[in-house]
């Protein structure tokens, strides 16, 4: 096993075990990308509409939160917004197919 698989491989796992403890998935593509395709129970917030009162609507759910996008880039950028805010499990999945693939294999 080599780095990038056991770098990979750990992050599945908390993700899985995260979705798995009632985690829910923030989607932060554009409505557009998002109407393509996503996993069902998403739910779709852009990444350049993740403001105050998006935040306080999360923090609310009282739950773990696992992000997604496109490639991982907006994901990234997501999780350190919502941890800088006070969310403190915020997990990045990177790119909704691999996500996809990970819940569905």
């Amino acid at each position: 096993m080599g780095l990038f698989d056991f770098l990979f491989g750990k992050r599945k796992q908390e993700v899985l075990e995260a979705i798995e403890r009632g985690a829910r998935i923030i989607d932060v593509r554009t409505p557009q990308e998002f109407k393509y395709g996503y996993i069902d129970g998403s739910v779709n917030i852009p990444l350049e509409r993740l403001n105050d009162s998006a935040i306080k609507k999360l923090k609310k759910l009282n739950a773990p939160l696992v992000v997604c996008c496109a490639s991982g880039m907006r994901s990234a950028s997501a999780k350190g917004m919502l941890i800088q805010n006070g969310i403190a499990e915020v997990y990045n999945a990177g790119g909704w197919h691999k996500l996809d693939r990970w819940l569905n294999s």
